[in-house]
């Protein structure tokens, strides 16, 4: 925890940036979202482009797969464009993808059982797009460390060097020593019920993680969903527009280097920090968060945008811990334009950029305000009380007693603002 003057540094350096970006807003009129958002209401990604018409097909054409048993022991390689049918039970056995560059495979999960010592389960290394689609119950899981393929890593029980897509109708139960999912390019989920357990991320993707639809329980010792390009300083968003999401994470719930945004579908998020971008927009949805660090945070991890939290819709709940702590910060700006935030803790808001107050209802520790507070606001309620801590995991599928987010025990009740 920060000492009283780290936290006295820490005022006057964001006052002093609060004054350049109002000197700079005057002289040079503010800077846009990025290029083409010019109006933080309208939406940064459109829900239509996000999404094929397959990507929503829940249940395969199976009238011509072919049917497939995993072995133990053996690879079950597939080579060429096609719907499988996949079955079976076995131990060290990769379903390994090799088809050409515009083959478009379905991989369909019907009650398939792999356990692996350092390999993934699922391994896509060439196609143009995988769907893997589940029907019935399946369980895949990594139990001691991977192992490098040549020139690649592949650190996840489901690792697709291409376009990966996951739904179906059926579950999915993944552990992991590592990553739980990793995409190298655009990774979508559009159904399906997947209960992740991985020691490091649960999801991560390179270019994108959209999702559209299904049931996750992600649990990660560092971030729940996490997607960053290094390459390229426009990618590296989330997009959420509907399905049930449910994330207990050692560091951050949610970490998108560029855009998060959310226009449906429900988020339950508890971590170190709820949700990390350089910008988050809330278009819609169910979003409730509780961290011991700040709940929403929007810093310049990419240059391609300009920091901004943006409320134009949905029911946010946010709840951090006691501390120097922050319910929604932003490097820049806060943009209210509807819906609901709710926050409970001793800053509710905190903004190095300009607030705005055009619509919506805003909350502070119960009790409704009229405008975008900024920074330490008194009388706030320290955090959520007395919740437990995170508890016994109990290894990787024997969960044991998770037990909520630490003796708390309400924090203090905040300094009378400034």
């Amino acid at each position: 925890m920060r000492n009283i003057n780290d936290g006295m540094k820490n005022k006057i350096i964001k006052s002093i940036a609060a004054v350049l970006a109002a000197v700079l807003l005057m002289v040079f009129g503010g800077a846009a979202l990025a290029a083409g958002v010019s109006n933080a209401a309208d939406p940064i990604y459109a829900a239509a482009d996000q999404f094929s018409d397959r990507d929503m097909e829940q249940e395969a054409n199976t009238d011509e797969a072919v049917i497939l048993t995993v072995k133990s022991g053996e690879d079950t390689l597939i080579t060429a464009a096609g719907v499988y049918v996949i079955s079976g039970e076995a131990e060290n056995a990769v379903i390994r993808v090799e088809a050409g560059k515009d083959d478009k495979v379905q991989l369909v999960l019907d009650s398939v059982s792999i356990t692996n010592t350092n390999q993934p389960c699922i391994y896509v290394v060439s196609a143009d797009k995988v769907f893997v689609t589940l029907a019935g119950e399946n369980s895949l899981s990594v139990t001691g460390s991977f192992v490098s393929d040549g020139s690649s890593n592949p650190d996840a029980v489901i690792f697709s060097k291409q376009d990966l897509v996951l739904n179906g109708t059926g579950s999915a139960s993944l552990s992991s020593t590592d990553n739980g999912v990793a995409g190298k390019d655009d990774l979508k989920i559009t159904g399906g019920t997947w209960t992740i357990q991985a020691k490091s991320k649960a999801v991560e993707a390179n270019d994108s993680i959209r999702i559209a639809g299904g049931t996750l329980a992600l649990t990660a010792g560092t971030d729940g969903l996490h997607a960053e390009n290094d390459d390229d300083d426009e990618k590296g968003y989330i997009f959420i527009s509907g399905g049930e999401l449910n994330i207990t994470a050692g560091d951050d719930a949610v970490h998108a280097v560029t855009v998060f945004q959310i226009d449906g579908g429900s988020l339950t998020a508890s971590g170190a920090e709820g949700i990390e971008a350089t910008v988050i927009q809330i278009n819609g949805g169910t979003i409730s968060i509780h961290a011991s660090d700040d709940g929403m945070n929007a810093g310049q991890k990419s240059n391609a945008y300009t920091p901004a939290i943006i409320f134009n819709g949905g029911e946010t709940t946010v709840a951090v811990g006691a501390g120097d702590t922050d319910g929604v910060d932003s490097n820049g700006d806060i943009i209210i334009n509807g819906g609901t935030v709710s926050v409970t803790g001793n800053s509710a808001f905190d903004y190095d950029g300009t607030a705005a107050y055009n619509g919506g209802t805003i909350i502070v520790n119960g009790q409704q305000v009229n405008s975008i507070p900024n920074q330490m606001m008194g009388g706030g309620r320290g955090g959520w009380g007395n919740q437990g801590g995170f508890g016994n995991q109990g290894g990787w599928g024997n969960q044991g007693n998770q037990g909520g987010w630490g003796n708390s025990g309400g924090g203090r009740g905040g300094r009378g603002g400034w």
